[in-house]
């Protein structure tokens, strides 16, 4: 698995640096997408099938990431990120909180999933994200956590 996971991360530096370079909304699109994708390809199939759905989920993820990072423009992050903060601190889970940018037309959504506590105290809770680009819908799957300063972190 270790193997197989060091083989995907090496591939995806490859294959993601021959595009030439990539801004900062376009590297941490890929890095989060490699990071989704890799968690829902783990929970796909069983012994082998894992491992192969790991690689895929990790470059699908990487590549989608990569390109949502790079259609967002600041505006966009800025609402997604400010809704994204709301949402894992005030909303329900299983309830929805939107953004939408009227100047580019992009919107989304996030919904918290399930709230919990890691055993040294920390409060985190899992997220459904759904990201509108230009009419094509992207959606992620993630995990984040309360700083000590009261901000939410994704953590993966």
């Amino acid at each position: 698995m270790k193997k197989l996971l060091a083989l995907c991360c090496a591939f995806l530096l490859f294959a993601t640096g021959c595009y030439g370079p990539m801004g900062p909304k376009e590297s941490g699109g890929t890095l989060i997408g490699a990071g989704t994708g890799a968690l829902i390809g783990s929970q796909i199939g069983g012994g082998r099938g894992t491992l192969v759905a790991v690689a895929v989920g990790t470059l699908a993820g990487a590549l989608l990431g990569q390109e949502v990072g790079r259609s967002l423009d600041r505006a966009d992050q800025l609402a997604m990120q400010q809704n994204a903060q709301y949402a894992l601190e005030y909303t329900p889970t299983r309830q929805s909180t939107t953004w939408r940018n009227p100047d580019s037309g992009n919107y989304g959504s996030i919904t918290p999933i399930e709230t919990y506590q890691t055993p040294n105290g920390q409060y985190c809770r899992e997220y459904l994200q759904n990201v509108i680009i230009g009419g094509q819908q992207q959606q992620a799957y993630g995990t984040a956590c309360r700083q000590p300063d009261g901000n939410w972190k994704i953590i993966r």
